[in-house]
């Protein structure tokens, strides 16, 4: 049966974690804060939040920085940041909808119509750990084989969100299990990637996969009057032409495979869908049976 809206039927349902799965987004918030009130800097707004959200570390660093101006050197600011990391990661909690969403979508493996999940987070392994060691239950549902965090070493150097790379790469884990077992691989139209931040919204949509923005209110406050650009991953997050011919051919080295800037969509093509939570998801919308 096909979904509602004459897309492809959903076969894989692909995650982002921070501000999506648990509330660390609004923890990140309160570490930055208390650095930025420490130095007599204003409060970090969400127009600047807004491009540091998934975004790999090196390019959320500089953003950060141009921002503000802190009076001490990226060491030091990286280890006042650890040291509040390590007392308020251990603190996340689930979103609104988010546990009865994944065990919804984990009692459909038994079924004729299964759903995979798989996890696509540019967290490290080590603030992984920090944010879910006490969240076991929620994350089990993931198999280990299809987590995919941003210190993988199968994503190349640089190729973070919003490049599609960790989205291609989270449905290649699911694919790589089913070629095993003889059944039909999923194709990136029967994706929904699951996302808060801009950046990530442009990468499933650059994999060419059907997305579910889910923002945090402030984001879209951001964001306002351009919500269908977003939705299309057509913000501009992503500036490949800035790339020079050297650095795109030693990128196309390192992960040939994946290797895929892909197009945004269009706006208003249905592939792109805006909510305001994950409670009472619509499975139906997206042929989704839930048993």
């Amino acid at each position: 049966m096909g979904s509602t809206n004459d897309l492809p039927r959903i076969r894989a349902c692909l995650f982002d974690m921070d501000g999506l799965l648990i509330d660390s987004e609004d923890l990140y918030t309160i570490v930055t804060n208390e650095i930025l009130q420490k130095y007599g800097r204003p409060a970090l707004p969400w127009s600047v939040k807004a491009q540091l959200q998934g975004r790999p570390q090196p390019e959320a660093v500089k953003i950060f920085n141009d921002f503000a101006q802190l009076p001490i050197s990226d060491q030091e600011l990286k280890e006042e940041q650890l040291t509040r990391q390590r007392h308020y990661f251990p603190q996340t909690k689930a979103l609104p909808g988010v546990p009865t969403l994944l065990s919804n979508l984990a009692s459909t493996k038994s079924t004729d119509e299964p759903v995979y999940i798989a996890l696509a987070t540019s967290s490290h392994r080590g603030n992984y750990k920090l944010k879910t060691d006490h969240l076991t239950e929620l994350f089990s549902v993931f198999p280990e084989a299809n987590k995919v965090l941003g210190d993988d070493p199968r994503i190349g150097q640089g190729r973070g969100k919003p490049l599609p790379d960790i989205y291609l790469l989270a449905l290649e884990t699911i694919n790589t299990e089913l070629r095993s077992k003889g059944k039909t691989e999923i194709k990136p139209e029967e994706c929904l990637v699951f996302e808060d931040a801009v950046p990530g919204v442009e990468a499933g949509r650059r994999a060419g996969m059907q997305v579910a923005w889910c923002p945090h209110p402030g984001l879209l406050g951001a964001f306002k009057g351009r919500e269908e650009e977003a939705l299309a991953g057509a913000t501009g997050s992503h500036k490949e032409e800035e790339k020079s011919e050297a650095e795109k051919e030693a990128e196309e080295l390192q992960a040939p495979r994946l290797q895929s800037s892909g197009t945004p969509g269009k706006v208003g093509d249905g592939f792109g869908q805006l909510y305001s939570t994950l409670e009472d998801f619509p499975y139906a919308k997206y042929g989704i049976r839930i048993p």
